[in-house]
């Protein structure tokens, strides 16, 4: 019998293995779960697909694997401390997977913040990183949101109550700052630290925010290509910009992955924006099997992994 590590007793080692052990185990558990819950939904999203263009679904399933890597790059944008960069990758495609299990982006949160922690940043600097990408994201989506509605004038009509709501939350934002008191507003000014910091560093600003662009706008490229392959009579600029718009509104409710939300939103948008009924919700079907179901139980494997060999 193999002997163990100077130092190490056997009681020790199980203390370390048991826990890894059972997280691999609750993990697995939970994806046969998850896949059993929404069967249904697999089962008719892959029906679907199985008669539409496969060369647009290649386009679809390029752009998902792309979307690990953006996100990879504007997390290392967020941080001024190389990281390794196949451990990185690896840690957003598992941070994608734990984000359809737990709400609000809480999986994915836990999971980068494991990571960078991991890497040897300390916790309330890695906790500023995920502020710092989170906002990057939200203002990139803004941004092209922005672009496409110019492109594409009269889709999206924002009521002078919205727009006035807007300004009212934006001052409102200002003025807690102002008045917050000392913990949380010394939070914020180490984000706004590390945004300094981050932005002192060219590589990592265009990291941070080409990276976080490109992820919202591949996103978008998976709904077009799946629109396409489905032949939905609309432009794709107008298909990408209904899904921005239906992601943006899908953040506020709490559900895992915008599971529910999402789904319910894009489906709308799409048919706001003059697609039939039946081929919105093929098209929401179809960007959910290449983005959420087809990667889930992979991604939960490479998560129960990377916790396995201490990545995270």
């Amino acid at each position: 019998m193999a002997s163990l590590p100077p130092g190490i007793t056997g009681a020790a080692l199980n203390r370390r293995v048991l826990p890894h052990t059972a997280l691999t185990l609750a993990v697995l558990a939970g994806a046969v779960y998850l896949a059993r819950r929404h069967w249904p939904v697999i089962e008719t999203g892959t029906d679907r697909l199985a008669v539409a263009d496969h060369g647009w679904l290649l386009v679809a399933a390029v752009a998902t694997a792309g979307t690990w890597v953006c996100s990879a790059l504007a997390q290392q944008g967020a941080v001024t401390r190389p990281l390794p960069a196949g451990r990185l990758v690896a840690a957003q495609f598992a941070a994608s997977a734990a984000n359809h299990v737990l709400p609000a982006g809480l999986g994915a949160g836990a999971v980068n913040l494991r990571f960078l922690t991991r890497c040897g940043l300390p916790v309330a600097r890695s906790a500023t990183a995920l502020g710092v990408k989170a906002t990057a994201g939200a203002v990139a989506r803004a941004f092209l949101i922005a672009v496409l509605a110019s492109a594409c004038p009269g889709v999206l009509r924002a009521p002078d109550a919205s727009v006035t709501a807007v300004v009212v939350s934006g001052a409102l934002a200002v003025t807690a700052l102002v008045f917050l008191p000392g913990p949380p507003r010394r939070a914020v000014r180490a984000v706004l630290a590390d945004v300094r910091a981050v932005h002192a560093i060219p590589a990592r600003a265009a990291a941070l925010w080409g990276g976080s662009l490109a992820f919202a706008a591949l996103h978008a490229t998976v709904v077009v290509a799946v629109a396409q392959s489905l032949g939905l009579p609309l432009s794709p600029a107008r298909v990408a910009l209904a899904y921005l718009a239906a992601s943006s509104a899908a953040v506020l409710l709490p559900t895992p992955g915008g599971i529910g939300a999402l789904d319910a939103a894009l489906a709308l948008a799409l048919t706001v924006t003059g697609a039939p009924g039946g081929a919105a919700a093929s098209v929401v079907l179809g960007y959910r099997l290449l983005t959420v179901w087809l990667p889930l139980v992979p991604g939960l494997v490479v998560l129960a992994v990377l916790a396995r060999r201490r990545v995270l």
